[in-house]
This record gives structure tokens, C-alpha cells and sequence, in this order.
């Protein structure tokens, strides 16, 4: 079940049908099982709050993911904020809604077991969401 949230900002306009069945057909492309998924909609202060508090860091970030997974369980909250995406989607030059997206499957993919700490987790990570964002573009299209 995935279910979306707001904290602060109004609801982005996103079509929540479609990506339930792109993340979960990821989930099932993982080799998991999607159990619970909240994304959390918030500003950049909302989240800036959050970092401090929950991982004692003191700067802006697209994203915080919340992993509560067990076994091939995906369990876990996506607090992503808007503000953040809205000023990576101008800085690289693409639409807002495929930053979104790029975050979205970001953060699912931390709850798959991917990490990005290191050169090669970051390059296999891109990898894996470019594949997803594929898959997702080409069923809209």
C-alpha cells in the first residue's frame, strides 16, 4: 500500500494511480514485497527540521528515507521536499515532475537495499533509476 501526504506544501500534481503501479511493479522487479510506503510531500524547512533532529545533519536535502523493512518486506517513509526538487529540476535542466520521479524511485530504492555512499553505489544507483524511469516514461507515453 503507498499512500501520500502533505506537511506543509499543497499536493504536487501527480497522478498517484500511476505511480502506485510503477513502484510497486519496481518493488516486484526487486524481488520484494511492498507492504507499507508513506511519502510525505514537505518544504525544505520541514525537512531541513527533520535532518537535524533524526540524523544530526544541518543542510537541505531532496529526500529522507525512513527504512523499516524486514526480510523482502518494503516498509518505510519518503519525506521528500518539493522546494528541494523544484530547485535541482531548474539546475539540471529538466521538468519538475521527472525530478520528482527521479526521487521518488530514489528513495524506494534505498528501501530495496541500494545505497549511494560510495562512487560505485552512487553509478549503480543512478543505473537503477534511470532503468525504473525508463519503465515509467515508456507506459506514459
Amino acid at each position: 500500500m503507498i499512500e501520500f501526504f502533505t506537511e506543509d506544501v499543497l499536493m504536487p500534481s501527480i497522478s498517484e494511480k500511476s505511480l502506485i503501479s510503477w513502484l510497486s511493479s519496481t518493488c516486484v522487479t526487486e524481488k520484494r514485497v511492498l507492504n507499507e510506503l508513506n511519502v510525505i510531500f514537505c518544504s525544505d524547512e520541514f525537512l531541513l527540521t527533520m535532518n537535524n533532529e533524526h540524523l544530526n545533519h544541518d543542510y537541505y536535502t531532496d529526500i529522507i528515507t525512513f527504512d523499516y523493512c524486514f526480510d523482502n518486506q518494503i516498509v518505510g517513509d519518503l519525506f521528500i521536499s518539493l522546494d528541494r526538487v523544484s530547485d535541482n529540476a531548474t539546475d539540471n535542466n529538466v521538468l519538475f515532475i521527472s525530478e520528482l520521479n527521479r526521487v521518488l524511485v530514489h528513495g524506494l530504492l534505498h528501501l530495496c537495499g541500494y545505497k549511494d555512499k560510495t562512487d560505485d553505489e552512487s553509478k549503480l544507483m543512478r543505473s537503477k533509476e534511470n532503468h525504473y524511469l525508463s519503465l515509467y516514461v515508456s507506459r506514459e507515453t
